[in-house]
């Protein structure tokens, strides 16, 4: 996925799901742990030097694994190069779990997943595919995916 940096830049000054300044490590051998403003907006995690309005790097939260290291900090690896983690130290175990609650639930994938799960009950409930109103229910990134049975038909 290509981005224009004029446009992250943007996006970085949107209001924010979750920030606070954390340690952060990087994933090149030798790397220290250094403070950082850490801001989540929708499923991106940008990092900032203290002080600084401009970013210094993002994280494209898709495709990628969440892990609480200890009680104080947790690590994210994308799953295409499982070598580079990315370790974050909060200031105290709640703020690690809120951290990695909010990015866990940050992706794409995990809003889809809810998606279908909410139109299925939905459905189940009602009868009714509250996705075909709108004319999407047909399109492929609204079906199950995952070996569930697909909705089934509405009744005649």
């Amino acid at each position: 996925m290509r981005f224009n940096e004029k446009e992250l830049v943007f996006l970085s000054r949107q209001p924010s799901e979750r920030a606070a300044e954390l340690g952060m490590r990087g994933p090149k051998k030798g790397d220290v742990v250094k403070r950082r403003q850490v801001k989540l907006i929708v499923n991106f995690l940008f990092y900032f030097r203290i002080d600084e309005d401009e970013p210094i790097g993002a994280l494209l939260l898709e495709q990628c694994r969440v892990e609480k290291e200890d009680n104080h900090a947790f690590s994210i690896v994308f799953l295409d190069e499982a070598e580079r983690k990315y370790l974050f130290e909060c200031d105290s175990q709640e703020q690690c779990v809120e951290w990695i609650d909010a990015i866990v639930k940050a992706s794409y994938e995990f809003m889809r997943k809810n998606l279908i799960h909410y139109r299925t009950e939905i459905h189940r409930l009602t009868g009714k595919d509250p996705l075909e109103q709108y004319g999407i229910s047909d399109e492929t990134r609204f079906q199950v995916n995952s070996g569930l049975p697909p909705l089934p038909p509405p009744p005649t």
